[in-house]
């Protein structure tokens, strides 16, 4: 009995961590993390009370996140020179105090700190810096905290310091896509303004223009200047409307087709030019957004042809397709040269609203291609997917390289990368590690995504060379399991992330992105069982692979569990590889030879 005693405690701190493990998968809001932390390591120390305390040692500060048990004043902020937390960053280690009143400039007052006695701090660690402390007190006189107690204590600051860093790095990239959708909202703004007030000058001045030529030869100009009125109004309200995010007045109630055919209208109105509208293909459902910034496209391409063209006629096509609406402006004015406007100093294709159509075109995944010869006119083509995403304003597509020994594999992440993610552009594919650092030497890529088993040198060598190549070198491994033990070398090595080989495109995208932007973020399964992982140790099975082991155990198919536990059967199997491969049984029945013997 005495002998199953030590084991049955074990079992209970690895059923703890596990459950912790759960805890964090999926949730990044950091006040409930470290407070479900806290709990489970109270628990397993057979404590009441303690605190987490997050430490920013640049601003000499800590502050108090989780507390229970004593009156910590959560949520305070206090200096690096007072408290348990100051004691631990200042000796860079754990410290233990046989009572609480010898730690120096405590905050626990009172009654409380009469009861508080033996007292342990650990560090929490992020690449070698000090992020936080997990404090426990003690209110057993005779209590005095271990070795063994600082081992399991510094455990659970891995996964504080995992949760912490998740948690941070989360309300960055929240933050990021605030700051982004704030700013491309303004260049939004700031591009239809720049549309409608410059299409709205061009009719006032041609109807100003049409005056004051009938002026000159005496004929009367009231019919010009009401006109130019009308256009200054017209052009007021679009201008405001705009402001207010209301889109062009043309779309109101009206297709896209429609929309365009009173653009020409009042391209023949203005400048006498024959217009022609053609539509090719089925119009289907367009998103909004879509049908909005191809409409301000072909009516900035017509302002410029009204403007600046001396055309004598334009004509507009429409050409729907599956995945794509392509816009066709083209008019037989005098044209211009293209290739020298872009060379004009400070003047990047500004010239024509060139700039101002093609980021219409980018911001929704799109492009725009001019075509121009001076005297033989201009040729304009928009291209916009028919349900776009729309990206990052200021910067271009994430470069990504390829690497798997399998050129099937290869190919079928290029296609689903593309379909799956637009902002990623896989620039190279190769098939091993010399062929990759070959191609990472030329292009450059932003990541690779590369397969653990490479034939030779593996992906945790690949990643040491390319990182000792480029410091910054962004590696995504390709893994068949978490267990693998090989993850570890990789991390220690500068791996930027992994993701399992039958994960979904999605996913690997989403990994892949978040890599490019120098992110960590671990999926919620690797974040659960990486957290597991960092006990070390035997591997303990989770909750729900113990429910498996037992209806493995008596005879069930994986179909039948599925049925049992609600999972899918190829839930099922996952769970099954991992009973295999923590157990060491080679197959079902040696697992339930396993159950047999511990009976």
């Amino acid at each position: 009995m005495e002998a199953e005693n030590p084991n049955r405690e074990l079992r209970a701190q690895f059923d703890t961590l596990a459950a912790m493990a759960e805890d964090l998968a999926g949730h990044f809001a950091l006040g409930p993390l470290l407070e479900r932390i806290l709990r489970h390591t109270l628990e397993l120390l057979d404590c009441d009370s303690g605190s987490i305390c997050t430490v920013d040692e640049a601003a000499g500060a800590y502050r108090k996140d989780a507390d229970l048990g004593v009156g910590c004043q959560s949520g305070k902020t206090f200096p690096l020179n007072e408290g348990v937390t100051g004691e631990v960053v200042r000796a860079r280690a754990t410290v233990m105090f046989d009572e609480y009143a010898q730690v120096r400039g405590g905050h626990i007052e009172g009654a409380d700190r009469d009861l508080l006695h033996a007292t342990i701090g650990v560090p929490i660690r992020w690449n070698d810096a000090i992020i936080g402390a997990v404090v426990v007190f003690s209110r057993d006189p005779a209590r005095r905290f271990t070795a063994a107690d600082a081992a399991l204590l510094e455990r659970f600051a891995a996964h504080a310091a995992i949760a912490i860093t998740n948690a941070r790095l989360h309300a960055i990239a929240a933050e990021r896509t605030r700051e982004a959708a704030v700013a491309g909202e303004r260049e939004r703004v700031v591009r239809d303004v720049h549309d409608t007030v410059g299409r709205g000058l061009a009719d006032i001045l041609l109807r100003l223009d049409e005056a004051e030529r009938r002026l000159a030869v005496g004929e009367p100009a009231g019919d010009a200047l009401a006109q130019a009125r009308r256009a200054a109004r017209s052009a007021l309200s679009e201008t405001q409307r705009t402001v207010l995010g209301l889109g062009p007045e043309q779309l109101d109630g009206r297709s896209l087709g429609e929309a365009i055919a009173l653009e020409l209208a009042w391209a023949e109105s203005a400048a006498g030019l024959r217009t022609r509208l053609v539509v090719v293909g089925e119009p289907g459902a367009l998103a909004p957004e879509t049908v909005r910034q191809l409409f301000r496209i072909v009516q900035e391409s017509l302002t410029n042809v009204v403007e600046h063209a001396s055309a004598h006629q334009v004509r507009v096509g429409i050409v729907y397709g599956e995945r794509e609406v392509t816009a066709l402006i083209e008019d037989d004015g005098r044209g211009f040269d293209v290739t020298g406007l872009s060379r004009a100093p400070n003047r990047p294709l500004r010239g024509l609203g060139l700039q101002g159509l093609a980021a219409r075109a980018e911001h929704l995944g799109g492009s725009v291609h001019v075509e121009s010869t001076p005297q033989w006119g201009t040729r304009v083509r928009a291209e916009l997917p028919v349900a776009p995403e729309p990206r990052e304003p200021g910067r271009g597509r994430w470069r990504l390289l390829i690497v798997h020994a399998s050129h099937l594999i290869r190919s079928g992440l290029v296609r689903s990368l593309a379909l799956a993610e637009p902002d990623v552009q896989v620039v190279a594919e190769v098939g091993d590690a010399r062929a990759a650092l070959e191609a990472f030497d030329l292009l450059r890529p932003d990541v690779v995504l590369a397969d653990l088993d490479l034939p030779h040198v593996d992906g945790v060598q690949l990643t040491a060379y390319l990182r000792a190549a480029d410091e910054e070198a962004r590696v995504v491994l390709l893994i068949g399991s978490v267990g693998d033990d090989r993850l570890a070398g990789a991390t220690g090595v500068g791996a930027a992330g992994f993701v399992e080989t039958d994960a979904d495109p999605a996913t690997i995208a989403r990994t892949v992105v978040a890599a490019a932007r120098g992110d960590l973020l671990l999926s919620p399964e690797i974040l659960s069982r990486f957290s597991v992982s960092l006990t070390g140790g035997p591997e303990p099975l989770t909750a729900r692979e113990r429910q498996v082991r037992t209806l493995v155990e008596q005879g069930m198919p994986d179909k039948a569990i599925a049925a049992e536990l609600h999972i899918s059967v190829k839930t099922v199997e996952k769970h099954v590889g991992a009973l295999l491969r923590k157990t060491g049984a080679s197959n079902r029945t040696a697992l339930a030879g396993l159950s047999a013997a511990r009976r």
